[in-house]
Protein backbone atom coordinates (compact mmCIF):
# COMPACT_ATOMS: atom_id res chain seq x y z
CA UNK A 1 0.00 0.00 0.00
CA UNK A 2 1.46 3.44 -0.88
CA UNK A 3 2.29 5.30 2.45
CA UNK A 4 0.55 8.07 1.63
CA UNK A 5 -2.83 6.33 1.47
CA UNK A 6 -1.72 4.27 4.26
CA UNK A 7 -1.09 6.87 6.54
CA UNK A 8 -4.24 9.01 5.90
CA UNK A 9 -6.54 5.50 6.94
CA UNK A 10 -5.16 5.62 9.89
CA UNK A 11 -5.59 9.74 10.30
CA UNK A 12 -9.26 8.90 9.91
CA UNK A 13 -9.53 6.18 12.02
CA UNK A 14 -7.46 8.31 14.52
CA UNK A 15 -9.42 10.79 14.45
CA UNK A 16 -12.94 8.55 14.45
CA UNK A 17 -12.02 6.77 17.28
CA UNK A 18 -10.77 10.28 19.12
CA UNK A 19 -14.41 12.01 18.77
CA UNK A 20 -15.98 8.65 20.30
CA UNK A 21 -13.69 8.48 23.29
CA UNK A 22 -13.35 11.94 23.57
CA UNK A 23 -16.90 11.85 25.42
CA UNK A 24 -15.72 9.45 27.90
CA UNK A 25 -13.91 10.43 31.47
CA UNK A 26 -10.96 12.43 31.07
CA UNK A 27 -7.93 10.83 29.62
CA UNK A 28 -5.33 12.39 31.36
CA UNK A 29 -6.04 11.14 34.79
CA UNK A 30 -3.82 8.35 36.09
CA UNK A 31 -5.42 5.53 37.62
CA UNK A 32 -1.94 5.47 40.19
CA UNK A 33 -3.25 5.73 43.61
CA UNK A 34 -3.06 9.54 44.58
CA UNK A 35 -0.11 9.44 46.73
CA UNK A 36 1.82 7.89 44.42
CA UNK A 37 3.77 9.90 41.94
CA UNK A 38 3.84 8.44 38.65
CA UNK A 39 7.08 9.59 36.07
CA UNK A 40 6.16 12.83 34.39
CA UNK A 41 6.07 13.30 30.90
CA UNK A 42 4.17 15.72 28.04
CA UNK A 43 0.74 16.14 27.92
CA UNK A 44 -1.69 13.59 26.40
CA UNK A 45 -4.38 13.51 23.96
CA UNK A 46 -7.18 11.45 24.22
CA UNK A 47 -7.01 8.15 22.29
CA UNK A 48 -3.71 8.64 20.62
CA UNK A 49 -1.67 9.38 23.84
CA UNK A 50 1.62 11.16 23.04
CA UNK A 51 1.81 9.74 19.33
CA UNK A 52 2.15 13.65 18.43
CA UNK A 53 5.04 13.69 20.14
CA UNK A 54 6.94 10.56 18.83
CA UNK A 55 8.48 10.23 15.10
CA UNK A 56 7.59 6.66 14.60
CA UNK A 57 10.63 6.55 12.29
CA UNK A 58 13.32 7.02 14.66
CA UNK A 59 11.74 6.71 18.18
CA UNK A 60 14.89 7.10 19.99
CA UNK A 61 15.66 10.36 19.06
CA UNK A 62 11.96 11.79 20.30
CA UNK A 63 13.07 10.61 23.64
CA UNK A 64 16.43 11.37 24.17
CA UNK A 65 15.09 15.01 23.06
CA UNK A 66 11.99 14.47 25.61
CA UNK A 67 14.65 13.61 28.41
CA UNK A 68 16.06 17.12 28.34
CA UNK A 69 13.00 18.14 29.36
CA UNK A 70 11.14 16.09 31.52
CA UNK A 71 14.46 14.15 33.21
CA UNK A 72 16.03 10.74 33.23
CA UNK A 73 12.71 9.38 34.49
CA UNK A 74 9.69 10.03 32.30
CA UNK A 75 6.48 8.29 30.81
CA UNK A 76 4.81 8.89 27.46
CA UNK A 77 1.25 7.11 26.22
CA UNK A 78 1.25 5.37 23.15
CA UNK A 79 -3.18 4.93 22.32
CA UNK A 80 -3.48 3.24 25.84
CA UNK A 81 0.08 2.03 26.79
CA UNK A 82 2.16 3.89 29.34
CA UNK A 83 5.61 3.57 28.92
CA UNK A 84 8.48 4.81 31.40
CA UNK A 85 11.67 5.88 29.33
CA UNK A 86 15.06 5.57 31.39
CA UNK A 87 17.60 8.01 30.14
CA UNK A 88 21.36 8.52 30.61
CA UNK A 89 24.24 5.96 32.17
CA UNK A 90 23.34 6.43 35.56
CA UNK A 91 19.57 6.09 36.02
CA UNK A 92 20.07 3.08 32.86
CA UNK A 93 22.28 1.11 35.16
CA UNK A 94 20.65 1.78 38.49
CA UNK A 95 17.16 0.46 37.11
CA UNK A 96 19.10 -2.51 34.74
CA UNK A 97 21.79 -3.61 37.69
CA UNK A 98 21.04 -2.41 41.01
CA UNK A 99 16.97 -3.13 40.57
CA UNK A 100 17.65 -6.10 38.37
CA UNK A 101 15.02 -8.18 39.45
CA UNK A 102 12.27 -5.14 39.29
CA UNK A 103 13.47 -4.63 35.45
CA UNK A 104 13.77 -7.74 34.86
CA UNK A 105 10.73 -8.75 32.29
CA UNK A 106 10.02 -8.78 28.77
CA UNK A 107 7.42 -6.11 27.55
CA UNK A 108 5.21 -8.16 24.67
CA UNK A 109 3.87 -5.36 22.50
CA UNK A 110 1.39 -7.80 20.30
CA UNK A 111 3.92 -8.06 17.37
CA UNK A 112 6.44 -9.30 19.84
CA UNK A 113 3.93 -11.41 21.22
CA UNK A 114 3.14 -12.91 17.40
CA UNK A 115 6.62 -13.62 16.93
CA UNK A 116 7.49 -16.46 19.54
CA UNK A 117 4.14 -16.77 22.04
CA UNK A 118 6.31 -16.53 24.45
CA UNK A 119 8.84 -18.87 23.70
CA UNK A 120 12.54 -18.81 23.11
CA UNK A 121 15.07 -16.47 24.93
CA UNK A 122 14.52 -12.93 23.50
CA UNK A 123 10.85 -12.44 24.32
CA UNK A 124 9.86 -14.62 26.95
CA UNK A 125 9.17 -14.26 30.73
CA UNK A 126 9.41 -16.11 33.83
CA UNK A 127 10.98 -19.98 34.20
CA UNK A 128 10.55 -20.30 30.48
CA UNK A 129 12.88 -17.44 29.81
CA UNK A 130 15.24 -18.34 33.08
CA UNK A 131 15.72 -22.06 31.27
CA UNK A 132 16.22 -21.09 27.90
CA UNK A 133 18.60 -18.59 29.49
CA UNK A 134 20.77 -21.25 31.40
CA UNK A 135 20.55 -23.76 28.47
CA UNK A 136 21.66 -21.14 25.94
CA UNK A 137 24.68 -19.92 27.96
CA UNK A 138 25.94 -23.17 28.86
CA UNK A 139 25.37 -24.93 25.47
CA UNK A 140 28.13 -21.54 23.54
CA UNK A 141 30.21 -22.21 26.21
CA UNK A 142 30.11 -26.04 25.55
CA UNK A 143 30.46 -25.26 21.90
CA UNK A 144 33.45 -23.00 22.46
CA UNK A 145 32.34 -19.33 23.02
CA UNK A 146 35.13 -17.44 24.76
CA UNK A 147 37.45 -20.32 23.95
CA UNK A 148 39.90 -21.09 21.06
CA UNK A 149 37.72 -23.34 19.19
CA UNK A 150 35.47 -20.68 18.45
CA UNK A 151 38.34 -18.21 17.46
CA UNK A 152 39.43 -20.97 15.04
CA UNK A 153 35.83 -20.79 13.15
CA UNK A 154 35.88 -16.98 13.13
CA UNK A 155 39.09 -16.87 11.51
CA UNK A 156 38.24 -19.92 9.18
CA UNK A 157 35.25 -17.56 8.19
CA UNK A 158 37.39 -14.62 7.91
CA UNK A 159 39.56 -15.94 5.38
CA UNK A 160 36.30 -16.99 2.89
CA UNK A 161 35.05 -13.12 3.74
CA UNK A 162 38.72 -12.18 2.24
CA UNK A 163 38.52 -13.95 -1.14
CA UNK A 164 34.96 -12.62 -1.43
CA UNK A 165 36.50 -9.26 -1.08
CA UNK A 166 39.22 -10.04 -3.19
CA UNK A 167 37.28 -10.90 -6.32
CA UNK A 168 35.87 -7.72 -6.95
CA UNK A 169 40.08 -7.03 -7.76
CA UNK A 170 38.77 -3.62 -6.09
CA UNK A 171 36.31 -2.70 -7.96
CA UNK A 172 32.68 -0.99 -6.21
CA UNK A 173 30.50 -3.70 -4.26
CA UNK A 174 28.05 -3.80 -2.15
CA UNK A 175 29.25 -5.45 1.64
CA UNK A 176 26.05 -5.98 3.23
CA UNK A 177 24.91 -9.45 2.25
CA UNK A 178 28.25 -10.68 2.30
CA UNK A 179 28.99 -9.76 6.14
CA UNK A 180 25.63 -10.46 7.02
CA UNK A 181 26.53 -14.39 5.47
CA UNK A 182 30.00 -14.39 7.32
CA UNK A 183 29.10 -13.52 10.79
CA UNK A 184 25.78 -15.61 10.32
CA UNK A 185 28.15 -18.50 9.59
CA UNK A 186 29.73 -18.46 13.27
CA UNK A 187 26.20 -19.13 14.78
CA UNK A 188 25.34 -21.70 12.29
CA UNK A 189 28.18 -23.62 12.95
CA UNK A 190 27.24 -23.05 16.65
CA UNK A 191 23.12 -23.80 15.88
CA UNK A 192 23.34 -26.24 13.49
CA UNK A 193 27.38 -27.67 13.23
CA UNK A 194 28.16 -26.44 10.15
CA UNK A 195 28.65 -23.62 7.63
CA UNK A 196 27.07 -22.96 4.77
CA UNK A 197 27.70 -21.47 1.36
CA UNK A 198 27.47 -17.93 0.75
CA UNK A 199 26.30 -19.03 -3.00
CA UNK A 200 23.40 -21.45 -1.00
CA UNK A 201 19.84 -20.19 -1.76
CA UNK A 202 18.36 -21.12 1.07
CA UNK A 203 21.35 -19.46 2.90
CA UNK A 204 20.91 -16.45 1.05
CA UNK A 205 17.03 -16.53 1.49
CA UNK A 206 17.50 -17.08 5.37
CA UNK A 207 19.51 -13.61 5.09
CA UNK A 208 17.07 -11.93 3.28
CA UNK A 209 14.12 -12.92 5.57
CA UNK A 210 16.26 -11.78 9.12
CA UNK A 211 17.49 -8.27 7.74
CA UNK A 212 13.51 -8.08 6.33
CA UNK A 213 12.34 -8.48 9.84
CA UNK A 214 14.42 -6.19 11.41
CA UNK A 215 13.46 -3.47 9.33
CA UNK A 216 10.02 -4.38 9.34
CA UNK A 217 10.24 -4.78 13.17
CA UNK A 218 10.55 -1.14 13.34
CA UNK A 219 8.35 0.29 10.92
CA UNK A 220 6.27 3.02 11.75
CA UNK A 221 3.15 0.49 10.28
CA UNK A 222 4.02 -2.33 12.86
CA UNK A 223 4.63 0.62 15.70
CA UNK A 224 1.28 1.68 15.30
CA UNK A 225 -0.42 -2.19 14.80
CA UNK A 226 1.42 -2.44 18.46
CA UNK A 227 -0.22 0.51 19.44
CA UNK A 228 -3.81 -0.12 18.06
CA UNK A 229 -3.94 -3.58 17.26
CA UNK A 230 -7.42 -3.13 15.78
CA UNK A 231 -5.49 -1.91 12.38
CA UNK A 232 -4.63 -5.56 11.60
CA UNK A 233 -7.33 -5.75 9.08
CA UNK A 234 -5.81 -3.04 7.20
CA UNK A 235 -2.39 -4.27 4.48
CA UNK A 236 0.47 -3.46 6.64
CA UNK A 237 3.98 -4.04 6.75
CA UNK A 238 2.97 -6.39 9.99
CA UNK A 239 1.34 -8.87 7.27
CA UNK A 240 5.12 -9.03 5.64
CA UNK A 241 6.47 -9.67 9.03
CA UNK A 242 3.78 -12.47 9.96
CA UNK A 243 4.34 -13.95 6.77
CA UNK A 244 8.02 -14.08 6.57
CA UNK A 245 8.28 -15.35 10.49
CA UNK A 246 6.16 -18.36 8.64
CA UNK A 247 8.67 -19.53 6.30
CA UNK A 248 11.54 -18.96 8.87
CA UNK A 249 10.00 -21.07 11.31
CA UNK A 250 9.35 -23.61 8.71
CA UNK A 251 12.84 -23.69 7.61
CA UNK A 252 13.91 -24.04 11.39
CA UNK A 253 11.44 -26.77 11.83
CA UNK A 254 12.58 -28.94 8.73
CA UNK A 255 16.06 -29.07 9.95
CA UNK A 256 14.94 -30.49 13.33
CA UNK A 257 13.62 -33.49 11.50
CA UNK A 258 17.43 -33.79 9.61
CA UNK A 259 18.87 -33.31 13.21
CA UNK A 260 16.72 -36.11 14.73
CA UNK A 261 17.36 -38.64 12.06
CA UNK A 262 21.36 -38.43 12.67
CA UNK A 263 21.03 -37.52 16.63
CA UNK A 264 24.14 -39.24 18.69
CA UNK A 265 23.07 -38.90 22.31
CA UNK A 266 26.28 -39.38 23.52
CA UNK A 267 27.92 -36.84 20.78
CA UNK A 268 26.03 -33.71 20.12
CA UNK A 269 27.04 -31.36 17.73
CA UNK A 270 25.35 -27.92 18.21
CA UNK A 271 22.94 -26.63 19.66
CA UNK A 272 20.23 -28.03 18.04
CA UNK A 273 21.51 -31.34 19.21
CA UNK A 274 22.28 -30.34 22.67
CA UNK A 275 18.35 -29.50 22.56
CA UNK A 276 17.29 -32.67 21.15
CA UNK A 277 18.99 -34.69 24.26
CA UNK A 278 17.52 -32.90 26.58
CA UNK A 279 14.08 -33.36 25.05
CA UNK A 280 14.81 -37.01 25.04
CA UNK A 281 15.97 -36.80 28.53
CA UNK A 282 12.68 -34.86 29.77
CA UNK A 283 9.94 -36.74 27.55
CA UNK A 284 8.58 -38.25 30.66
CA UNK A 285 7.99 -34.66 32.12
CA UNK A 286 5.00 -32.78 30.66
CA UNK A 287 5.71 -29.43 31.87
CA UNK A 288 9.31 -29.78 30.56
CA UNK A 289 10.17 -26.23 28.93
CA UNK A 290 12.38 -28.18 25.91
CA UNK A 291 9.71 -28.51 23.64
CA UNK A 292 9.93 -28.00 19.75
CA UNK A 293 8.25 -24.46 20.12
CA UNK A 294 10.71 -23.34 22.13
CA UNK A 295 13.37 -25.07 20.01
CA UNK A 296 12.27 -22.96 17.21
CA UNK A 297 12.12 -19.72 18.72
CA UNK A 298 15.75 -20.11 20.26
CA UNK A 299 16.99 -21.23 17.24
CA UNK A 300 15.47 -17.83 15.15
CA UNK A 301 16.17 -15.86 17.98
CA UNK A 302 19.96 -16.68 18.09
CA UNK A 303 20.25 -16.35 14.51
CA UNK A 304 18.72 -13.16 14.10
CA UNK A 305 20.27 -11.84 17.45
CA UNK A 306 23.69 -13.50 16.24
CA UNK A 307 23.89 -12.34 13.07
CA UNK A 308 22.43 -8.68 12.24
CA UNK A 309 23.93 -6.50 15.04
CA UNK A 310 27.29 -7.98 14.80
CA UNK A 311 27.36 -7.57 10.69
CA UNK A 312 25.51 -4.02 11.20
CA UNK A 313 28.25 -2.92 13.40
CA UNK A 314 31.10 -4.17 11.01
CA UNK A 315 29.37 -2.44 7.78
CA UNK A 316 29.24 1.14 9.96
CA UNK A 317 33.07 0.14 10.87
CA UNK A 318 34.01 -0.43 7.50
CA UNK A 319 31.81 3.16 6.30
CA UNK A 320 33.87 5.01 9.39
CA UNK A 321 37.37 4.57 8.17
CA UNK A 322 36.16 5.66 4.64
CA UNK A 323 34.73 8.75 6.27
CA UNK A 324 38.03 8.77 8.50
CA UNK A 325 41.03 7.40 6.40
CA UNK A 326 43.84 9.23 9.26
CA UNK A 327 41.98 6.41 11.96
CA UNK A 328 41.94 3.87 9.32
CA UNK A 329 45.66 4.65 8.59
CA UNK A 330 46.73 4.46 12.24
CA UNK A 331 44.48 1.34 13.00
CA UNK A 332 46.97 -0.46 9.85
CA UNK A 333 49.78 0.58 11.34
CA UNK A 334 49.10 -0.63 14.98
CA UNK A 335 48.13 -4.50 13.11
CA UNK A 336 51.44 -3.94 10.82
CA UNK A 337 53.40 -3.18 14.13
CA UNK A 338 51.94 -5.84 16.46
CA UNK A 339 50.04 -8.44 13.86
CA UNK A 340 52.05 -8.46 10.70
CA UNK A 341 51.02 -10.73 8.66
CA UNK A 342 49.71 -13.48 11.35
CA UNK A 343 46.37 -14.27 12.00
CA UNK A 344 44.68 -11.73 14.33
CA UNK A 345 43.88 -13.13 17.50
CA UNK A 346 41.40 -11.65 20.15
CA UNK A 347 44.39 -11.74 22.35
CA UNK A 348 46.12 -9.11 20.51
CA UNK A 349 42.85 -6.67 21.63
CA UNK A 350 45.67 -6.08 24.80
CA UNK A 351 48.66 -5.13 22.82
CA UNK A 352 46.61 -2.82 20.30
CA UNK A 353 44.86 -0.20 22.25
CA UNK A 354 44.41 1.88 19.55
CA UNK A 355 42.27 -0.58 17.01
CA UNK A 356 40.56 -1.72 20.43
CA UNK A 357 39.59 2.05 21.11
CA UNK A 358 38.27 2.34 17.55
CA UNK A 359 36.31 -1.10 17.53
CA UNK A 360 34.64 -0.23 21.00
CA UNK A 361 34.46 3.72 19.07
CA UNK A 362 32.27 2.12 16.08
CA UNK A 363 29.66 0.04 18.19
CA UNK A 364 29.15 3.23 20.65
CA UNK A 365 28.81 5.77 18.03
CA UNK A 366 26.95 3.16 15.39
CA UNK A 367 24.08 2.83 18.48
CA UNK A 368 22.81 -0.21 16.34
CA UNK A 369 19.90 -0.66 19.16
CA UNK A 370 19.52 2.41 20.18
CA UNK A 371 16.08 1.38 21.79
CA UNK A 372 17.24 -2.06 23.58
CA UNK A 373 15.05 -4.55 23.36
CA UNK A 374 11.91 -3.74 25.76
CA UNK A 375 11.56 -4.45 29.80
CA UNK A 376 9.12 -4.48 31.71
CA UNK A 377 8.41 -4.20 35.55
CA UNK A 378 8.03 -7.60 37.45
CA UNK A 379 6.47 -6.06 40.38
CA UNK A 380 5.56 -2.18 41.38
CA UNK A 381 8.68 -0.61 42.02
CA UNK A 382 9.78 3.10 43.81
CA UNK A 383 12.56 4.12 41.50
CA UNK A 384 14.06 7.61 42.08
CA UNK A 385 11.25 8.86 43.69
CA UNK A 386 8.78 7.97 41.35
CA UNK A 387 5.96 4.97 41.62
CA UNK A 388 5.84 2.75 38.53
CA UNK A 389 3.29 0.00 38.86
CA UNK A 390 4.10 -3.74 37.87
CA UNK A 391 3.68 -4.49 34.02
CA UNK A 392 4.91 -1.06 33.03
CA UNK A 393 6.12 -0.84 29.36
CA UNK A 394 10.08 0.39 30.26
CA UNK A 395 12.43 1.30 27.62
CA UNK A 396 16.33 1.82 28.90
CA UNK A 397 17.48 4.03 26.35
CA UNK A 398 20.87 3.44 25.15
CA UNK A 399 21.32 6.29 22.71
CA UNK A 400 21.10 8.01 25.72
CA UNK A 401 23.88 6.08 27.25
CA UNK A 402 25.94 5.35 24.38
CA UNK A 403 25.78 9.66 24.50
CA UNK A 404 25.63 10.72 27.48
CA UNK A 405 27.76 13.95 27.95
CA UNK A 406 28.79 12.75 31.59
CA UNK A 407 30.76 9.71 30.13
CA UNK A 408 32.01 10.63 27.34
CA UNK A 409 34.55 13.36 26.22
CA UNK A 410 33.19 13.18 22.38
CA UNK A 411 29.52 12.12 22.93
CA UNK A 412 28.42 13.27 19.56
CA UNK A 413 31.20 12.63 16.80
CA UNK A 414 32.96 9.73 15.99
CA UNK A 415 36.48 9.96 18.20
CA UNK A 416 38.49 6.83 19.10
CA UNK A 417 40.26 9.16 21.84
CA UNK A 418 36.56 8.24 24.05
CA UNK A 419 37.98 5.43 24.93
CA UNK A 420 42.06 5.80 25.14
CA UNK A 421 43.68 8.10 27.95
CA UNK A 422 46.56 10.71 27.77
CA UNK A 423 49.29 8.36 27.02
CA UNK A 424 47.46 6.03 23.99
CA UNK A 425 46.16 3.27 26.31
CA UNK A 426 43.14 1.83 26.37
CA UNK A 427 40.56 3.29 28.71
CA UNK A 428 37.51 0.93 29.50
CA UNK A 429 33.92 3.07 30.04
CA UNK A 430 31.41 1.73 32.83
CA UNK A 431 28.89 3.67 30.50
CA UNK A 432 29.95 1.33 27.27
CA UNK A 433 26.61 -0.86 27.34
CA UNK A 434 25.71 -1.40 24.06
CA UNK A 435 24.68 -5.08 24.78
CA UNK A 436 22.28 -4.06 27.48
CA UNK A 437 23.11 -5.01 30.94
CA UNK A 438 21.88 -6.50 34.01
CA UNK A 439 20.11 -10.16 33.92
CA UNK A 440 19.16 -9.10 30.06
CA UNK A 441 22.21 -8.75 28.78
CA UNK A 442 22.92 -9.88 25.59
CA UNK A 443 23.68 -14.08 26.37
CA UNK A 444 26.28 -13.76 23.09
CA UNK A 445 28.02 -10.40 23.95
CA UNK A 446 31.44 -12.48 24.61
CA UNK A 447 31.01 -14.05 21.30
CA UNK A 448 30.30 -10.78 19.32
CA UNK A 449 33.14 -9.13 20.78
CA UNK A 450 35.56 -11.70 19.87
CA UNK A 451 33.74 -11.67 16.41
CA UNK A 452 34.08 -7.97 15.91
CA UNK A 453 37.78 -7.37 17.20
CA UNK A 454 38.85 -9.90 14.73
CA UNK A 455 36.67 -9.78 11.47
CA UNK A 456 37.35 -5.95 11.51
CA UNK A 457 41.60 -6.13 12.16
CA UNK A 458 41.78 -9.18 9.49
CA UNK A 459 39.69 -6.96 7.09
CA UNK A 460 42.12 -3.81 7.79
CA UNK A 461 45.04 -6.45 8.29
CA UNK A 462 44.48 -6.96 4.24
CA UNK A 463 42.34 -3.75 2.72
CA UNK A 464 42.06 -0.14 2.19
CA UNK A 465 38.78 0.89 1.91
CA UNK A 466 37.79 3.72 -0.11
CA UNK A 467 34.49 4.98 -1.78
CA UNK A 468 33.75 4.16 -5.55
CA UNK A 469 35.24 7.00 -8.05
CA UNK A 470 32.66 9.91 -8.64
CA UNK A 471 31.42 9.50 -5.02
CA UNK A 472 32.66 12.44 -2.82
CA UNK A 473 31.28 11.59 0.84
CA UNK A 474 30.21 8.72 2.95
CA UNK A 475 26.32 8.42 3.72
CA UNK A 476 25.73 8.05 7.40
CA UNK A 477 22.45 8.24 7.57
CA UNK A 478 20.05 4.99 8.59
CA UNK A 479 17.40 2.95 7.60
CA UNK A 480 14.48 2.95 9.49
CA UNK A 481 14.26 -0.24 11.36
CA UNK A 482 14.44 -2.42 14.70
CA UNK A 483 18.29 -1.57 14.44
CA UNK A 484 20.14 1.62 13.30
CA UNK A 485 21.19 0.02 10.13
CA UNK A 486 23.20 1.82 7.40
CA UNK A 487 21.65 3.46 4.09
CA UNK A 488 22.95 0.70 1.01
CA UNK A 489 26.00 1.69 -0.52
CA UNK A 490 28.93 0.22 -2.40
CA UNK A 491 32.28 0.48 -1.03
CA UNK A 492 35.94 -0.44 -2.75
CA UNK A 493 38.30 -2.84 -1.20
CA UNK A 494 41.87 -2.63 -2.03
CA UNK A 495 44.42 -5.47 -1.31
CA UNK A 496 47.64 -4.10 0.64
CA UNK A 497 49.73 -6.89 -0.51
Amino acid sequence: MDTTLYTAICVVLTLAALYIFSISSNWNKNSKPPQKKFPPGPRRLPFIGNLHNVDLKKPHLAYFKLSKIYGPVFSIQLGSKRMVILAGYETVRDALVNHAAEFSGRALAPMFQKMDHGNGIVWSNGENWKVMRRFTISTLRDFGMGKSSIEEKITEECSHLIQHFESFKGKPFDNAMILNGSVANIIVSVLLGKRMDYEDNTFLRLLKLVNENVQLLGSPQVALYNIFPFIQFLPGDYKKLTTNLKELFAFIKSTFVEHMKNLDILDPRSIVDAFLVRQKQEKENSESYFHNDNLSSLVRNLFSAGMETTSTTLRWGLLLMIKYPHVQEKVQEEISQIIGLANPSYNHRGDMPYTNAVVHEIQRFADVVPLNVPHETTKDVIFKGYFIPKGTYVIPLLTSVLRDKTQFDYPEEFNPNNFLDSEGNFLKKDAFIPFSAGRRVCAGENLARMELFIFFASLLQKFTFHLPPGITDVNLDTLVGFTNTPTPQKICAISRY
